[in-house]
């Protein structure tokens, strides 16, 4: 007691000399977690409340709002009616303009595979693999305007200060990799999306759940990993002796803020920056790829290449540990995105072009490498468009209905739920809102989501809210 006396400790020290016994039973019991035979930690498969079908995600968000007749959800009905005023007669909220006429896809639409999924000609990649992909055709959400309908796709709720769906998975199970990110965001060249970061967000989750931001276009991907080269003296055992006495003064500093898990998130940022310098440039280096794999990705075009290197570079994070990626496909704003309010048939086929060859390359590659058989891809965005006309030729914002598609780990190939009215403005049957998505991605995690919690305010928060139902029609 007298070294307490004498000795100004932090409520850290005093735990970590008085507790050294308990720490002594939770190393040998880790220990032995540790070295325990695969068979025992695999009876969960990776899942914190029932065996897991998948260990890791790669989500396509389309930001702006993929338009659903013009790209998976084929209504002749809207060529029969091309021209006729059936819209609403007062602009609906979120709407940018008075709903026009009817307006008929100006893209042809075939069937493809042996479920004879239609698909249309702005995607001639994407066609060849339906069969082996699961559709929600039938997906909605709340809101006509861009920034709220994102965070809902992102986080479950239409206000910003919520943790997106990356966050919670990495906050459930943590990371698959020592020396890499467990959640990875890859932004389009052009710019962050609507909400920019907010919709990669922790929330009030602790703050190293985040998403980590890389910038694949960049020669420095994450920046600050080395040190400036023109500073020759930081480097090596200097790098190594400057960081570890930077991490004394953090941790020391954290010790008396203990509530604020951002200083812990640096600690643990600063740890993890210090492994990525040896497993970072090997992760980043895409020319360690084949030419005939570079290709297929499309990183030999223009058109392709930004999206085709992300969707590279996901497969490579998560076959090195990355548990969940999310790859975004357009900027905020009003161009170079999927928000085709002035011409859907100059704009949509860009946007679509830049995007469909990658896509497909990323599913057969990862395929062919045994990466689906525990790994999940989405693909989705964060609402619809009107099958009325904005102007002459564009569509506006419509939150009635949308398309998602899931494959890979847990998924049934072929399935369909739900279906949209003959117009393709709200839905028919089988209404799924972000919350039955998210769900389901938990439940394949090994995650029930009505379990997955964290107390904030008072309240014990969930991804999925009060509301939620796991999808099993498209579960194989």
């Amino acid at each position: 007691m007298s070294n307490l006396i004498n000795h100004h400790l932090s409520r850290r020290e005093l735990l970590m000399q008085s507790g050294g016994s308990f720490g002594a039973a939770v190393l040998v019991h880790w220990l032995a977690h540790k070295s325990a035979p695969a068979a025992s930690t695999t009876k969960m498969n990776g899942g914190l409340h029932h065996p897991a079908k998948a260990r890791r995600v790669i989500q396509l968000f389309m930001n702006g709002g993929a338009s659903p007749m013009d790209t998976f959800d084929f209504k002749p009905e809207l060529k029969r009616l091309h021209g006729q005023k059936l819209g609403p007669k007062e602009k609906p909220e979120g709407f940018t303009a008075a709903a026009g006429a009817v307006m008929k896809s100006p893209f042809k639409f075939a069937q493809h595979g042996e479920t004879g999924r239609w698909v249309s000609s702005v995607f001639p990649h994407q066609a060849k693999i339906v069969d082996e992909l699961a559709f929600l055709m039938a997906m909605t959400t709340k809101t006509n305007v861009h920034g709220p309908a994102s965070y809902m796709m992102n986080t479950g709720f239409m206000l910003p200060g919520f943790p997106c769906m990356g966050a919670w998975i990495s906050y459930a199970l943590g990371n698959l990799s020592d020396n890499l990110p467990a959640f990875v965001v890859l932004p389009d060249v052009r710019g962050l999306p609507y909400n920019q970061k907010g919709n990669f967000s922790g929330g009030f989750l602790p703050a190293k759940h985040q998403g980590t931001l890389v910038n694949a276009a960049s020669k420095t991907p994450i920046p600050n990993l080395f040190a400036d080269p023109k500073y020759t003296f930081a480097r090596d055992a200097a790098d190594k002796d400057t960081f570890a006495l930077l991490q004394q003064f953090n941790r020391r500093h954290a010790e008396t803020r203990p509530d604020d898990s951002r200083l812990e998130a640096r600690i643990a940022a600063g740890e993890l920056a210090a492994k990525m310098q040896l497993s970072a440039p090997e992760a980043f280096d895409l020319t360690r790829e084949s030419k005939e794999t570079q290709n297929a990705y499309g990183l030999d075009q223009k058109v392709t290449e930004d999206f085709g290197k992300r969707c590279l570079l996901a497969r490579r994070l998560l076959e090195r540990g990355t548990r969940f990626v999310q790859v975004w496909s357009g900027p905020q704003g009003a161009v170079n995105n999927w928000d085709n309010h002035g011409n859907i048939q100059t704009e949509l086929p860009a946007i679509a072009n830049s995007v469909d060859q990658p896509i497909a390359a990323l599913f057969q590659d990862m395929k062919s490498r045994g990466l689906l058989d525990d790994t999940l891809i989405i693909w989705t965005t964060e609402f619809g468009r009107t099958p009325f006309a904005q102007g002459s030729q564009g569509r506006d914002h419509n939150r009635g209905t949308f398309v998602t598609w899931l494959a890979g780990a847990g998924i049934k190939a072929g399935a369909s739920h739900g279906k949209s009215d003959d117009l393709g403005y709200q839905t028919a049957e089988d209404k799924t809102y972000c919350y039955d998505l998210h769900a389901t991605i938990l439940h394949l995690l090994g995650i029930d989501h009505k379990r997955l919690t964290y107390r904030t305010a008072g309240i014990d928060r969930r991804l999925t809210d009060v509301h939620g139902h796991v999808i099993h029609g498209i579960l194989s």
